[in-house]
């Protein structure tokens, strides 16, 4: 007969593999009742550690692994950014993969990462959770970023993108429009689904006529939508866009088309992007903080690492900055300073 593995021990012990190793390797920070649960466990066992394979789990890659659905654009280089600095003051480095539009590429970078890096953010809101999940080593540290509804207890972090999209469209109620439309983005998105509900919720609440256009996050679908609204007779008097690039997309073409921004038209977007204050008008938007957003990111998978128990969900709420090309804009943005509040499972 074999002898108990330590995957024995946490399946006896109802607990993680990394539970274990953190019990076994002597962590400190480890709750009195989860070590009682693990020795008891190994206890009934018969489980000893190997010594050389202690030494192993002791055993640092110094890479992070982040695993992002694109790497281009202003979102993504600004979430990097915020990552990259606080992995080098924790001395880690960054190990950069992209998953795009597909569950495959996605399962290949998961496994890529096994066994060159110490922990993983995994940010794939167009993933199929279970698909997803099921390519986690239960023993490697990994946090959550925006990713769909997780039953496995990750750790995760996730911006509140339906408060977010409800704060928008009051406000654009609140400015006297009425026949707001919605440019949503990617309907496989979890984090499109979530803003194109708020912004319907609010639009019902108010007894008005969603107006729902189909996007893809990316610059052109906001100019195909400007080109819809432009050949429209009954034109909207609002579009919030469910991101930044869009929102600037359809902006230019408005413009271009013949209208006024916010004149004839408001034109509001979601991220808070560096462009939306460079670009004239300047926009209006929902900010999520995106370098704060990947700093956090990091901080609490290092956390983990060190040996650190984490299965909260963080929500980071996004907050208004009211810009140019909606009414009543002063020109000057407010502070972007990023509200979070936790969620236990």
């Amino acid at each position: 007969m074999s002898s108990p593995t330590i995957r024995d021990v946490a399946r006896e012990a109802a607990v993680s593999v990394a539970s274990v190793s953190r019990v076994i390797n002597g962590h400190s920070n480890v709750r009195p009742e989860m070590r009682a649960k693990v020795e008891a466990a190994a206890l009934a066992l018969g489980f000893t550690p190997h010594a050389g394979a202690r030494n192993l789990s002791l055993s640092r890659t110094g890479s992070i692994g982040v695993v992002l659905p694109d790497l281009h654009g202003e979102f993504f280089s600004e979430l990097v950014r915020g990552m990259d600095g606080a992995a080098s003051t924790r001395e880690f480095q960054l190990l950069l993969s992209n998953v795009h539009s597909e569950p495959s590429p996605a399962v290949a970078a998961l496994r890529t990462m096994r066994g060159r890096v110490d922990g993983l953010v995994v940010m794939a809101p167009h993933i199929d959770p279970e698909l997803l999940f099921a390519q986690l080593p239960s023993s490697l540290p990994v946090l959550l970023l925006n990713c769909g509804t997780d039953e496995h207890d990750h750790a995760e972090l996730r911006i509140d993108n339906h408060a977010g999209a409800v704060a928008m469209t009051e406000h654009l109620i609140a400015t006297g429009r009425r026949r707001i439309a919605h440019l949503a983005g990617p309907q496989d998105n979890s984090e499109a689904r979530e803003r194109r509900r708020g912004y319907e919720d609010v639009m019902r609440a108010h007894d008005l006529e969603p107006h729902v256009m189909a996007g893809d996050f990316l610059e052109t679908s906001g100019t195909r939508a400007a080109e819809q609204i432009l050949a429209t007779e009954q034109r909207p008097d609002a579009l919030f866009a469910a991101n930044d690039g869009m929102a600037i997309g359809a902006l230019v073409a408005l413009r271009r088309g013949g209208l006024t921004v916010p004149g004839d038209i408001a034109v509001t977007g979601f991220d808070d992007i560096p462009l939306t204050r460079l670009v004239s008008p300047s926009v209006t938007t929902m900010s999520v903080d995106i370098a704060a957003l990947g700093a956090r990111a990091i901080e609490r998978l290092c956390a983990i690492i060190d040996g650190g128990e984490d299965q909260r969900v963080e929500m980071a709420s996004p907050r208004l900055v009211i810009r140019e090309t909606c009414s009543g804009a002063t020109g000057s943005a407010p502070s972007t300073t990023q509200h979070v509040r936790n969620r236990e499972k």
